[in-house]
């Protein structure tokens, strides 16, 4: 700790992690637990990338968002887990203070893309369900890219303006965290100073750049299914459900956690609950989504079994989007 100026306080230069303070014995199996989750994350992330631009039938509007989420959840993943697991390895859950504000930046960056991400990927199967004839000009090159840019802008700009409050706090004496990562609640439970307009502005921001892309989702899938249930042939149906049930669970996991993370009581969640919900939340729903899209996305299976070398007849022929 360094002397704060105009006083006997100290500036906390170093914060400690409490999240897996209860676990005295098995840090060896938590940590092979935890690269085994990563390394799924990252290989299959990187899988669907790397698919999506070797495959002429992934060149559409909605693998070319799946894309940009993939890199999302590579980045989102990579800001955490690998700090976690040096922790284990030094057995020291230690951060610096100017590390701790760097992850807690790029991991708000992300979290925040990702919710614009998903909300422009429900954009895309409205445009494609409820406006096929205009879906060419609705998701030309010239209309995705900016939405693409605009979903990173969209976290970039939440993240700049809670890592501007936070650096502003003062953190004195008190440097353990309830937590495994760095985040904004967790760090102004520990300030020593006046933290009512991070509050406040923590507050406005979930509503608004995190419920607003949730609300642009539920109306986009209203619409998408009041288009389905006209539709008249059974087949035609079930196909235009495959085409939303990826995306429609990745929402449900994604929205679902963050609400339970962000918007916990005002007692708050005991610290085995917090590190269950923060894992579940920032560890394990980027690792989910690149499993749920392969599952249940034939096309994405039909790339997969190209690139291996196991397409069958049957995947011979270009599929329509």
């Amino acid at each position: 700790m360094e002397p704060m100026a105009g006083g006997n306080q100290t500036q906390v230069m170093e914060f400690i992690f409490l999240g897996f303070s209860g676990i005295s014995r098995g840090h060896a199996f938590l940590f092979l637990v935890f690269l085994a989750i990563y390394l799924v994350t990252i290989i299959g992330n990187t899988t669907i990338v790397t698919l999506i631009q070797l495959d002429s039938r992934l060149h559409s509007p909605m693998y070319f968002f799946l894309s940009h989420l993939s890199c999302l959840d590579v980045c989102y993943s990579s800001v955490t887990v690998p700090k976690i697991l040096a922790n284990f390895l030094s057995q020291e859950p230690t951060i610096s203070y100017n590390q701790c504000m760097a992850q807690m930046f790029f991991l708000m960056t992300f979290a925040g893309s990702e919710c614009a991400m998903l909300a422009v990927m429900a954009y895309d199967r409205y445009a494609a369900i409820c406006q096929p004839l205009h879906y060419s000009n609705l998701m030309s090159s010239q209309v995705r890219v900016p939405l693409a840019i605009f979903s990173w802008l969209w976290g970039f700009v939440d993240s700049t303006i809670h890592t501007a409050l936070t650096t502003n706090l003062s953190f004195c004496g008190a440097n353990q965290i309830d937590h495994i990562f760095c985040d904004v609640p967790p760090l102004l439970k520990i300030a020593c100073s006046d933290t009512y307009v991070n509050e406040m502005v923590l507050h406005i921001a979930s509503i608004f750049m995190g419920f607003s892309p949730f609300l642009l989702v539920v109306v986009s899938y209203v619409y998408i299914l009041s288009a389905i249930l006209r539709i008249r042939s059974n087949t035609g149906r079930r196909k235009a459900f495959s085409t939303c049930a990826s995306h429609v669970m990745v929402v449900i996991i994604y929205f679902g956690m963050a609400n339970v993370n962000y918007n916990r009581p005002s007692a708050g969640y005991s610290l085995e609950i917090d590190t269950l919900v923060s894992t579940l939340y920032c560890i394990i729903t980027p690792m989910l989504n690149p499993l749920i899209y392969s599952f249940r996305n034939q096309e994405v299976k039909k790339a997969l079994w190209k690139a291996l070398g196991l397409q069958s007849k049957e995947y011979s022929s270009p599929a329509k989007q």
